[in-house]
């Protein structure tokens, strides 16, 4: 055999490859009178963002790692087969947000993990060093700086007690709070770890509230609870609502007013979205949330084109996705393309919260405010993949053939299932985008390229969760979650229990972690493990569950998944621990048998487009 031509039996030697966005397959097989033999696969890193020229070094190593596992060599390769590799980026936008600027430390909040004492006080604030100047009767908060050792602190205010001054509570800079209650004659709540202890404004009132252990506190993380402390009028309750809301679930809080504070109230425009269909154009506010959005999309549909409303969130965040692809594509042979050559194919909006820092607040305090997430999937000419074959062909100095729709070829490597037959879809879950594709008996296939996958998950995790750090996200998107509860063991997010021979790392106790691959993974953050593997599920079920339905819907005949028998969940994604169980139970109603795939009952859920590609070539060759 030669390379680019069949031997002489009629047998030819061919590569599928799928280029995806995290990930570049390979299969490899001999195509005969008979059909396809397969002979093996290889997986790699994608290199570059897909459907560019940075994609040909991944390529050539899939190549040549699936022919030295098969023992077959390069000069006997026939053809090798890519997939349509469309580049899809995402962006994200934020739905109207508004941010109340608090200057002068009008409200400052708190949120230590360990204050002492319980209940509720409210006086003025005094400095430790005036404490001995009280007046008795007088209801004082005393602010304790970080020169004070711990005893005299709590040696002071017993002292003022017992002069009748009414100490109602402390601040304390350092994380002395147990110390100081445990020697107290009459224990007071006491929030410590203010790092800005020394710009509390002295003179004015203050109330701090400290829960008994497994609670939190309710008054102050109440919008009315402050305003009844303070006498506040409903303008000034309106303006402290960010800090009641940083507030909630904490255990202990520390409120203090002055007169003087300079609030200010500042919108934060999201933008309009303008959605181009074929036949009509309608716009939409990014602040009337998902639901409306995705609901003028169906209105409009097919999508043409989404452009964003200049100067806001989403204008800019679509701009982004436009020049991102724009360069991309002008490093590659064909140059830059032209505005017509870079389209919105598809968008999906989803309702989150994004942590919100309240300014003016002593120790970093923050608010959880509505946001929508906004996928957006570009649509390219097929230009750059033909330029993309060329280069791998150049390289691997044999015939290249770009092969048909990346969901139409995962359909026929899906249908390599044992147990499967048609009609059959398939949900092809990758990180950037959701594809799915629909075999009828017949033969015909409708196949459907929808924006928001894996990567959207993670960005919604790690903002939700205030994380900044997208690989901790991704850590928490794909592994269970357990809560370190002593040196030897561990309770798993089911509620069982995980004990280990030796003692766990110290930077794991007491800590809830991640068990990833490589171990635990502490999550160095203050949200409970039910909190976290909340947001973890919804976030999947907002994009996984929502565009799998979307997707099915589009591809079924009038819309109606009964006519579907069959769902084959394929992808990277496909092998999370719980994304194929949630879309199974949103589907289980309409009567379809949906389940992880076996490409070729044997790879599991990965190779189905590579493996799909050869058989749409074998069936092509006979």
């Amino acid at each position: 055999m030669t390379a680019g031509g069949a031997a002489r039996d009629g047998t030819e030697l061919v590569v599928g490859v799928d280029i995806g966005n995290s990930t570049t397959e390979a299969c490899l097989a001999e195509i005969g009178p008979s059909g396809p033999r397969y002979l093996g696969g290889a997986l790699a890193p994608t290199s570059g963002v897909k459907g560019t020229a940075e994609n040909v070094p991944g390529v050539v190593k899939v190549v040549h790692e699936a022919l030295s596992a098969a023992g077959r060599s390069a000069d006997e390769l026939t053809t090798v087969l890519v997939n349509e590799a469309t580049p899809v980026i995402s962006g994200l936008a934020m739905e109207t947000i508004t941010e109340t600027i608090i200057t002068e430390s009008t409200m400052i909040g708190h949120n230590p993990d360990t204050p002492g004492g319980a209940g509720l006080g409210v006086g003025t604030t005094v400095a430790f060093a005036d404490l001995a100047d009280c007046r008795p009767g007088e209801p004082v908060v005393c602010v304790v700086g970080g020169g004070v050792d711990f005893e005299d602190a709590a040696a002071g205010i017993d002292a003022a007690v017992a002069r009748g001054v009414e100490v109602a509570g402390a601040v304390v800079r350092a994380d002395d709070a147990n110390l100081i209650v445990n020697r107290l004659s009459t224990p007071i709540p006491v929030v410590d770890e203010v790092t800005l202890v020394e710009k509390v404004p002295l003179g004015m009132p203050a109330a701090v509230e400290v829960a008994e252990p497994g609670r939190t506190v309710r008054t102050l993380s109440n919008s009315y609870g402050i305003a009844t402390l303070f006498e506040l009028t409903p303008e000034q309750t309106r303006m402290v609502a960010p800090v009641a809301r940083a507030l909630v679930g904490n255990r202990s809080a520390v409120v203090v007013r002055t007169p003087r504070g300079d609030i200010a109230d500042r919108r934060i425009p999201a933008g309009t979205l303008t959605l181009i269909g074929e036949h009509s154009t309608l716009a939409v506010g990014i602040d009337a949330g998902a639901d409306e959005i995705m609901a003028t999309l169906r209105r409009v549909a097919p999508l043409s084109d989404a452009t964003g409303e200049a100067g806001t969130h989403v204008g800019g965040m679509l701009a982004a996705v436009r020049d991102a692809m724009t360069e991309t594509l002008a490093d590659g042979p064909v140059g830059r393309p032209g505005d017509q050559d870079v389209r919105i194919q598809d968008v999906l909006a989803v309702d989150t919260f994004v942590p919100q820092h309240v300014t003016g607040a002593l120790a970093g305090e923050f608010a959880l405010e509505n946001a929508v997430a906004l996928a957006a999937m570009v649509r390219t000419s097929r230009g750059p993949m033909e330029a993309l074959a060329e280069q791998i062909r150049a390289t691997l100095g044999t015939d290249v053939v770009v092969g048909g729709v990346e969901a139409d070829m995962a359909v026929l490597g899906a249908l390599t299932t044992p147990g499967t037959e048609r009609p059959v879809a398939i949900l092809d879950l990758g990180g950037g985008s959701t594809d799915a594709a629909l075999a009828m008996p017949g033969g015909d296939v409708t196949s459907v390229h929808l924006a928001g996958a894996g990567d959207l998950v993670t960005k919604l995790i790690d903002s939700e969760l205030g994380l900044e750090n997208r690989d901790l996200a991704e850590d928490i998107k794909r592994h269970p979650l357990a809560k370190s509860e002593s040196f030897f063991h561990v309770r798993l997010e089911d509620g069982t229990a995980r004990f280990f021979d030796e003692p766990l790392p110290t930077d794991a106790f007491a800590r809830v972690v991640v068990l990833g691959e490589e171990g635990m993974r502490p999550i160095p953050t203050r949200h409970s493990l039910e909190r976290i593997r909340q947001v973890r599920r919804s976030a999947k079920h907002k994009v996984f569950v929502v565009n799998a339905v979307r997707a099915l819907e589009r591809v079924a005949p009038g819309g109606n998944l009964r006519e579907i028998g069959f769902v084959v969940v394929l992808g990277g994604s496909a092998l999370d621990f719980e994304i194929p169980d949630l879309i199974a139970e949103a589907v289980a109603g309409s009567g379809i048998v949906c389940g992880t795939g076996n490409v070729r009952g044997s790879q599991g859920p990965r190779n189905a487009v590579a493996t799909g590609l050869v058989a749409d070539h074998a069936g092509g060759a006979r």
